[in-house]
C-alpha cells in the first residue's frame, strides 16, 4: 500500500473511530442528563414540600451558572453540573403552587409529545418532510373547529397567541383589501380596529407590525367585570367612520388576561355583521371552556366569529407552545394571503397530493411541530378527561372565593367569571381605614411587598398588577390538575402570614 493511500486509509479510520466515540459520549450524556431533568424538575419540581423557585439575585446567579462561552469545551461532569444548575435555579412552572401565569402544571403525555418532536427535529411545512405531522395537524385542527361549531374551515398552529391574533388581523385585511398584498399600504384607505380596554396588548402590536398603526386601534370601554360594552363598540365604529377610517376588524375576548372576562359575543357578532366587519375572538385563554358542558355557555356566539385564537398550552396543559388560529373561511384565504409559492419547497409536480404541503399558509418557513403534544394528550385522556380538567379548575376557583369571603383581610376586585381570582389583601393596619387620604397609596404597596417575600421564601408564585381605577391587586390563576382545596387554603394562609405585619 502506498504511503498516500495508507494515510488516506488511516485518516478515514481515525475519523470513523472519533465519530463512534462522539456518538457514545453523546448518548451517555443524554441518558445521564435526562436523569437529572427527571429528578430536579419532574420529581422535586412537582413536590409541594420543595420550593417553586430558588430565588437568586442576578449578579449571584450569573456567577453560579458560569455563563461565559470559551474556546474549548467542558468535561462530561462539568456539563452535567450545568444541566443541574439550569434546572435547580429555574422557576418550576409544573409546581402545584405556581399561579403566576396563565399556564402551569405538567401533563406527562403532552411532555412525551414535546420530547418526541424535539428529537425528530423536523419542520411542519411539507408532507415530504413531516408526513405524520401534516396529517395529524389536519385532524387536530378539524376537531378544534368542530368544538367551535364549524364543520368546515381552515387554521394553523402558531408560535403563541399574539402571533395567532396577528394572523387573524392580516387575513382579515386581505379579505377586505386583497390588493394590499401586492401593492402595499398606499393602495388602501386608513383602517380601523376595535378592541376592548381589557383585551390583550397583542392587538396593538399586530397593528404596529402590519403597518396599520396603533393610533388606529379604537379602544372600547369594558364594564366593571372586564367585558366589552357593545354600545360603546357601536359608538367607536361611528367615531372611526367620522374620521374617514374604514372599520374592518373587531376583536372580542373570551377570557381576558387579568379578570378572566368574557365579552358578549352574540351582541358583538350582530354589530359586526351589520357593519360588514370581520369578527375575531381572542379565546387564547378561555377557549378551553368549549370542552365543558357546564361552562361552554361563556362562549355562546363563538361560532359566529370569522376567526378564533385558542391556546391549548394554557388551561389544557399541552405545554408551551401550542396555539392555533382557526378560520370559518372555506375559500383558502389563509393560503392566498400568505403564500409566496417558493418553487424549491412547494413544487406542484410532486408525486403526492401537494395540497398537503401547508407551509405556504404560514408567515414562517421553518415551523415547529406543535400538534403532537396536544394530540397525544387528547388520545390519552379523551375529551372527557379534558372537560374534567376544565371543570375541576372552575370548582377550585369557586372554593377559593368562598373561603376568601370568610376572611376579613381579603377583598375581591370584581365578581369571578372564570378561573382568575382578583383580590386585595388588606393587612390589619389598613382595615377600617378605607376613608383615610393615603389609603390607596398604602394599599398599592401591599401586593408588591408580599410578592417579594413569597418569591424569596419560594413557597408559591402569585402575580399582581394595577388596572385602570384600581391599585395593585393579586391575580390568582387556578389551572393545575394537581391542585386541591388544601392548596387553596394554603394560599390564603400564606398571604396572611407574609403580610400580617405590614
Amino acid at each position: 500500500m502506498s504511503t498516500s493511500v495508507f494515510k488516506e486509509y488511516m485518516n478515514g479510520h481515525v475519523h470513523h473511530e472519533e465519530a463512534d466515540i462522539y456518538e457514545s459520549d453523546g448518548t451517555l450524556f443524554l441518558t445521564e442528563a435526562f436523569k437529572v431533568i427527571v429528578e430536579e424538575i419532574l420529581h422535586k419540581g412537582t413536590d409541594i414540600k420543595q420550593k417553586v423557585c430558588q430565588w437568586t439575585e442576578p449578579d449571584q446567579l450569573r456567577s453560579l451558572l458560569d455563563l461565559e462561552l470559551r474556546e474549548h469545551g467542558e468535561s462530561h461532569e462539568q456539563l452535567l453540573k450545568r444541566v443541574q444548575d439550569v434546572a435547580r435555579y429555574s422557576v418550576k412552572t409544573c409546581h402545584p403552587r405556581f399561579f403566576n401565569q396563565l399556564f402551569a402544571g405538567v401533563d406527562y403525555h403532552a411532555l412525551t409529545g414535546r420530547l418526541l418532536t424535539e428529537t425528530l427535529n423536523t419542520s411542519q411545512y411539507t408532507y415530504e418532510v413531516a408526513p405524520v405531522f401534516v396529517l395529524m395537524e389536519e385532524e387536530v385542527l378539524c376537531k378544534l373547529r368542530s368544538l367551535v361549531g364549524w364543520s368546515e374551515g381552515d387554521g394553523i398552529f402558531c408560535p403563541g397567541g399574539s402571533v395567532s391574533n396577528m394572523y387573524a388581523m392580516d387575513t382579515a385585511r386581505y379579505w377586505a383589501f386583497p390588493n394590499v398584498k401586492t401593492q402595499g399600504l398606499w393602495a388602501i384607505p386608513r383602517l380601523a380596529i376595535f378592541t376592548s380596554q381589557q383585551s390583550h396588548y397583542s392587538m396593538k402590536k399586530a397593528a404596529a407590525f402590519l403597518g396599520i398603526g396603533t393610533e388606529n386601534v379604537f379602544i372600547v370601554k369594558a364594564d366593571e367585570m372586564g367585558s366589552m360594552i357593545p354600545e360603546d363598540l357601536e359608538a367607536k365604529i361611528v367615531q372611526a367612520k367620522s374620521q374617514d377610517a374604514v372599520p374592518f376588524f373587531v376583536n372580542a375576548t373570551a377570557g381576558t388576561t387579568v379578570q378572566g372576562a368574557f365579552d358578549p359575543l352574540n351582541h358583538i357578532a350582530d354589530i359586526s355583521e351589520r357593519n360588514g366587519i370581520w369578527m375575531h375572538v381572542d379565546a387564547a385563554w378561555g377557549g378551553s371552556v368549549l370542552f365543558s358542558e357546564k361552562h361552554r355557555h361563556l362562549v355562546s356566539g363563538l361560532e359566529r366569529a370569522n376567526s378564533v385564537t385558542w391556546n391549548p398550552h394554557k388551561m389544557l396543559l399541552a405545554g408551551l407552545q401550542c396555539s392555533v388560529v382557526l378560520f370559518r373561511d372555506t375559500t383558502n384565504l389563509l393560503m392566498h394571503c400568505h403564500s409566496a409559492k417558493a418553487t424549491y419547497l412547494f413544487q406542484q409536480d410532486k408525486f403526492y397530493d401537494t395540497s398537503l404541503d401547508t407551509g405556504d399558509k404560514s408567515i414562517q418557513c421553518g415551523r415547529k411541530v406543535d400538534c403532537l403534544k396536544l394530540w397525544l394528550m387528547w388520545k390519552a385522556i379523551g375529551s372527557h378527561g379534558l372537560a374534567e380538567r376544565v371543570d375541576n379548575a372552575f370548582s377550585l376557583a369557586r372554593y377559593l372565593v368562598e373561603e376568601m369571603e370568610k376572611r376579613p383581610n381579603f377583598k375581591l376586585v370584581s365578581k369571578r367569571q372564570f378561573v382568575n381570582v382578583c383580590f386585595w389583601y388588606i393587612p390589619p393596619s389598613l382595615r377600617g381605614k378605607e376613608n383615610s387620604p393615603d389609603y390607596q397609596k398604602r394599599l398599592s404597596k401591599v401586593a408588591p411587598t408580599i410578592k417579594e417575600r413569597m418569591m424569596k421564601c419560594g413557597t408559591m408564585m402569585v402575580g399582581y398588577q394595577p388596572m385602570e381605577g384600581y391599585v395593585n391587586f393579586f391575580r390568582m390563576v387556578v389551572v393545575s390538575p394537581r391542585l386541591t382545596t388544601k392548596d387553596m387554603d394554603f394560599i390564603l394562609d400564606e398571604i396572611e402570614r407574609l403580610g400580617n405585619d405590614l
